[in-house]
């Protein structure tokens, strides 16, 4: 399968330069705007699988263009934004705003909830391998060395997490935002789970869910 194509526009210079490396870096083609004049030229030659929006930025801003983006087919729009009142996240999706991300953000939440996005719109598999490891994020199968691994909704959200940043130390409270939704708990709420996690991935195998002291957590062959 080819990369997925992503066009950015965000008018804030360092924001826009982090975030379409972080895209770069997870394998993604990206094209990156400071503004929407002529988006319906890019949205032509470049072909985007999902098109980021901040909300505010000079000229036409961002709920105007997610309706221009609307007009060009199945293509998803995740909008960045300050604003998280219930009638500005009304009119976004009125305009045909797939999903928010509040800024400030942390960009492996940005990162995630581009992942689904795209997921959803069948532009990245929903199977993830780590080693002997077997993720179907779609059909909440998870098989380690071939045995089937029952997981409670939780963990498989956990489990889903970390295999999806494999390779990345990901840290107590960007677990918490992703899986709970919340990040002001304690934290043995997550060391409880990961602790529940390994035994049952560890019945069919060595350790996949790695401690990084300090830190967090990473998922390793």
């Amino acid at each position: 399968m080819a990369p997925a194509r992503i066009l950015l526009v965000e008018d804030d210079d360092a924001i826009r330069e982090a975030v379409a490396v972080a895209l770069r870096d997870e394998g993604y083609e990206v094209a990156a705007r400071r503004d929407g004049d002529a988006l319906e030229d890019h949205l032509e030659v470049f072909r985007p699988d999902l098109v980021v929006l901040d909300w505010m930025l000079p000229g036409r801003d961002g709920p105007t263009l997610a309706r221009v983006v609307r007009r060009f087919g199945d293509v998803g729009v995740v909008m960045l934004t300050a604003r998280d009142e219930v009638s500005s996240r009304l009119r976004g999706f009125d305009s045909g705003v797939d999903d928010y991300v509040t800024k400030p953000f942390a960009m492996a939440e940005l990162l995630a909830r581009l992942r689904a996005l795209l997921r959803r719109l069948g532009r990245v598999p929903s199977t993830v391998e780590v080693g002997d490891l077997v993720v179907d994020l779609d059909a909440a199968v998870v098989t380690r060395a071939g045995h089937r691994v029952e997981l409670t909704a939780t963990e498989l959200r956990l489990l889903g997490f970390l295999v999806e940043n494999r390779g990345r130390t990901m840290s107590t409270t960007q677990i918490l935002t992703q899986v709970w939704g919340y990040e002001d708990v304690a934290e043995n709420l997550v060391q409880v789970h990961v602790s529940a996690l390994r035994k049952k991935l560890e019945a069919h195998g060595g350790r996949l869910v790695h401690t990084v002291r300090g830190i967090g957590y990473v998922v390793r062959a």
